[in-house]
């Protein structure tokens, strides 16, 4: 998909309003408008990559990962948050751009039954 024509792009570029909670040089987070817990907020690359399979820039996926911890503490998440990066079609991937969700707010319970 063509950078330009991809929502985060223009999220990023400033073309499209959003609801910023952190900027950074690298990094932009935003609230998700269609919110799945009191929090949740998306922390997307500035710059194009279609999904976390594709990501193969060590420094940027540190720059990710460091936002998502600093848009819990801005979000005063001490109690528990939840990081979740879906991953193409199967993953459950709407949008191609790589994002993770940053969720909390309120306790998640758990994800994956025990074996």
């Amino acid at each position: 998909m063509p950078a330009m024509s991809c929502l985060f792009c223009r999220i990023a570029a400033g073309e499209i309003p959003s609801q910023t909670v952190l900027a950074t040089e690298h990094v932009l987070a935003f609230r998700d408008i269609h919110p799945q817990a009191p929090s949740h907020a998306l922390v997307i690359p500035r710059r194009h990559v279609d999904s976390l399979w594709e990501l193969l820039d060590r420094e940027l996926a540190g720059h990710l990962l460091l936002a998502a911890a600093e848009v819990a503490r801005l979000e005063r998440l001490e109690q528990g948050w939840r990081l979740i990066a879906n991953t193409r079609e199967h993953g459950g991937q709407e949008v191609g751009h790589l994002h993770l969700h940053v969720l909390g707010g309120r306790a998640l319970g758990r994800m994956l039954a025990k074996p």
